[in-house]
């Protein structure tokens, strides 16, 4: 059955809800699966809109089971499937509406480590900010002369913390990132988020995308830093076209990019409430996220 081309803000289904994020309603569904609902909403300046953003949710949760699977023989992680008709029985899910079919992935259960793991390969956003200010990202040191945009000469781990909102994120050093989870585990996540940030660059620049940076999390699962939560989506990366790229100013994004800059030409003090959006901008967010996974994917989003 395919899934429902409805728009999804709101969930509610029949099983204990143990978080709500920004975008993810995470439940519990067995003793050790949880089941990861990737909703329309969509964030700008750490505010949740009103509207949704069609088809969003099945491109993060696509995007992701894509990535697990190509990755998992390498990487460790938790997905178990993405949900659908056949593996909603498997996992007694029966009578769960069609609607989260698409959207959702089934997941064991981990011991989320508390750490961003962020990996740059492009000099942009807060990393350009930062090189600006003291010619590094959190504690690696860059050379003279990168412009903004500017490929990194290698790809480079900058973890940041992960904040309970409404703190933010802020970078973190690796010897934090040592004392906060121990030598091993950091080791573990820094060199595997560094593979499969160069695994997928690699695989997305055959298809005429660049990851200019994106975000990993880890957790544990019987003592092994495992790959949880989103892997390469436009929600958790900077996604560039390989034939418009060119450094020295900022790039243009397969991303929330129309929502963003739609945002800063209004008198808005990006405090809730957030302002109305015009269907102009829902229509073009929505080509940025459904065009990445396509390209990505050399899959049409049904």
């Amino acid at each position: 059955m395919m899934p429902s081309s409805e728009i999804l803000i709101d969930t509610d289904l029949d099983f204990p809800l143990l978080s709500r994020g920004k975008v993810r309603d995470v439940y519990e569904i067995g003793p050790d699966q949880l089941l990861l609902v990737a909703t329309d909403r969509i964030s700008a300046f750490d505010v949740v809109m009103k509207e949704g953003i069609p088809k969003k949710g099945e491109v993060l949760s696509r995007l992701s089971a894509f990535w697990f699977n190509r990755t998992a023989e390498v990487i460790p992680n938790a997905f178990l499937g993405l949900l659908n008709d056949d593996n909603a029985r498997a996992f007694n899910l029966t009578g769960i509406d069609p609607k989260y079919f698409g959207r959702s992935i089934i997941m064991k259960k981990a011991d989320p480590l508390p750490v961003e793991c962020v990996v740059r390969g492009y000099l942009s956003g807060s990393g350009w900010k930062d090189y600006q200010s003291h010619r590094a990202i959190a504690d690696v040191l860059l050379d003279e002369g990168l412009l903004e945009s500017s490929q990194l000469p290698n790809p480079t781990f900058t973890p940041s913390t992960k904040a309970i909102p409404p703190e933010h994120d802020r970078p973190m050093t690796y010897r934090e990132v040592e004392d906060l989870i121990g030598n091993e585990f950091a080791n573990a996540i820094k060199v595997r988020a560094l593979a499969l940030y160069g695994f997928g660059s690699q695989e997305c620049r055959k298809k005429g995308i660049i990851i200019a940076d994106t975000k990993f999390e880890f957790g544990l699962i019987d003592g092994e830093p495992s790959l949880i939560d989103e892997v390469m989506t436009p929600d958790s990366s900077r996604f560039w076209s390989v034939d418009e790229y060119f450094p020295g100013k900022p790039q243009s994004s397969y991303d929330k990019q129309p929502l963003r800059d739609f945002l800063e030409t209004l008198k808005w003090d990006k405090e809730p409430p957030p302002p109305i959006l015009p269907d102009e901008i829902i229509k073009a967010t929505t080509a940025r996220y459904v065009r990445a996974f396509e390209l990505i994917t050399g899959t049409t989003l049904d």
